[in-house]
């Protein structure tokens, strides 16, 4: 996927710029409850959504890695968030901070389904959007300043995934899209090549 120009930048300054406002620096893990919070977002389960008959639960709780993961909703000038509570380890922090990234951009579903029973509706975003969403909730959970300050504190992917909330995967994708173990290597390198002699 190719982004806007400066979209990359932008992402890792608004990172940078939610953790000012939240006192926390740049390379300090961020919460995605607390953010949601910050930003005005209420966080439900399936099971907190009123009217859904039990059938449908089940339905919506299965453990099924193709199943859905979450859905942005706005009802009553309040936006929501509703989790699939079967998922676990980092795909909760994952699927929380890529809805609150659709909120934060502003972006506008490309389509609206609402249910039969007129309760629920649905927001359907573009495939360029959730590419979008996809970036700056991956930054949001690891920027930059995060992910070299693991490596520069010498943490296994096991130490820092705890720390972060993430899963393996995300922390070691957001390594190598960065550039960061790139860079890190590069400066490995660098500090064992022999220095020249002065003449």
């Amino acid at each position: 996927m190719t982004f806007v120009r400066g979209f990359k930048t932008w992402c890792e300054n608004t990172s940078s710029n939610l953790r000012r406002e939240l006192d926390l620096r740049p390379q300090e893990p961020l919460d995605p409850d607390g953010l949601a919070q910050h930003l005005g977002v209420a966080v439900w389960s399936a099971r907190d959504v009123p009217g859904v008959p039990e059938d449908a639960l089940e339905v919506l709780l299965e453990e099924d890695p193709g199943g859905w993961s979450a859905v942005t909703i706005h009802a009553s000038n309040t936006t929501v968030v509703i989790l699939n509570s079967a998922h676990s380890g980092g795909r909760p922090a994952s699927n929380l901070m890529h809805e609150l990234a659709h909120v934060i951009i502003g972006h506008e579903p490309s389509r609206i389904d609402v249910a039969e029973d007129g309760l629920l509706m649905l927001h359907t975003y573009s495939r360029s959007q959730e590419s979008e969403a996809d970036w700056l909730g991956g930054c949001l959970l690891l920027p930059r300043p995060a992910l070299l300050h693991i490596r520069e504190q010498g943490w296994t992917d096991e130490q820092a995934v705890p720390r972060y909330g993430v899963s393996k995967d995300m922390l070691r994708y957001r390594m190598n899209v960065t550039g960061v173990n790139q860079q890190m290597a590069r400066r490995g390198r660098g500090d064992a090549r022999p220095k020249p002699r002065k003449r």
